[in-house]
């Protein structure tokens, strides 16, 4: 028989023990650096949301050299923040991503053209030099151009694409007649710069009809076939939704959250405030749940290229509401 000191000893210790392993570990990949785009996350951080749902939660930046999709291929995240064509093309070629939640409703890339190139419809694309992102951000431009029937390959019937840097200088330089920008982000840098609104000319993918969704949830297919694993999705989509809300009814606040969370103190009170306020918008609206119709405007605008689409066929089992029936019901 056990001296009862040890006893009551060994219990305390299994206690505290589990209470120490109490909560569950969850790496999160942003898809670029620490700004107001993510804020729901570091308002769930700060607030202790992911806390209250027994997670321990590790946001990692992205950056232009980090892509998200070989981050948590690698292993190096749990859920990742990607574009749903990014994640489409990457399941095709073999790397088995599925929605978990998609918390942004809208999408907030455009081309952003200087008025005094002559571009005023996108009928004057036609010879000109557009700036886009690549590492995955080019898809939904790709696609775009493929429905206007333009060649990106440049001459004189189609648009010459120059791989655009994560800055507005090619518009400012007059190195290109359009840019991408986000509606939160790079646009605000122009305006930065010293131009005006009337001197712009805006094309929102969104009035385009060409819109993808952007800055959903993935994990990889093979983990949701853990329970442990799911579960901890659950708590974790139920928190950042929370941390999305309250970012949404507290904009100014939720930016402050940011900035304590930028290592780097390249970003500012004013530009996260106002992309925060732009944020916002597209995230109204959505409970998390990724909605049906939306992903199939995605994939059909992806699959529309003629002769060189992003994705070549209807994709299978790329998203769940699985995860989110269970977080927010």
């Amino acid at each position: 028989m056990r001296p009862i000191g040890m006893t009551l000893g060994a219990a305390a210790l299994g206690l505290w023990a589990g209470m120490a392993a109490a909560a569950d570990q969850v790496v999160l990949q942003l898809k670029w650096v620490t700004q107001a785009q993510f804020a729901g996350y570091y308002v769930a951080l700060d607030k202790g949301f992911y806390e209250e749902e027994g997670l321990d939660v590790t946001i990692k930046p992205g950056g232009p050299d980090i892509a998200p999709t070989q981050v948590i291929a690698g292993g190096g995240a749990d859920v990742t923040v990607e574009w749903m064509p990014a994640a489409l093309a990457a399941r095709e070629k073999g790397l088995a991503l599925v929605n978990i939640a998609q918390p942004f409703k809208s999408s907030g890339m455009m081309l952003t053209c200087r008025k005094d190139s002559g571009v005023a419809t996108t009928d004057d694309f036609v010879g000109r030099t557009l700036g886009v992102w690549f590492f995955g951000n080019e898809f939904p431009f790709l696609s775009w151009m493929s429905q206007l029937g333009l060649s990106t390959e440049g001459g004189s019937d189609g648009v010459t694409v120059l791989k655009q840097g994560f800055n507005v200088d090619p518009l400012i330089q007059n190195q290109a007649a359009c840019i991408s920008t986000m509606t939160y982000n790079e646009y605000w840098q122009v305006i930065d710069a010293g131009f005006t609104p009337e001197e712009l000319v805006v094309f929102k993918y969104e009035d385009q009809g060409v819109a993808t969704l952007e800055d959903g949830l993935y994990v990889l297919e093979d983990k949701l076939a853990d329970p442990a694993f799911a579960d901890r999705m659950v708590r974790f989509v139920r928190a950042s939704m929370k941390g999305w809300k309250w970012a949404e009814e507290n904009p100014d606040a939720a930016a402050d959250i940011v900035l304590e969370n930028d290592a780097t103190g390249a970003q500012t009170e004013a530009h996260q405030r106002r992309m925060m306020g732009e944020v916002a918008k597209l995230t109204a609206g959505s409970n998390g749940a990724l909605d049906p119709a939306d992903y199939e405007r995605t994939v059909q605008s992806l699959l529309s290229g003629g002769s060189d689409p992003v994705i070549t066929r209807e994709p299978e089992g790329a998203w769940t509401h699985a995860i989110t029936d269970l977080a927010l019901n």
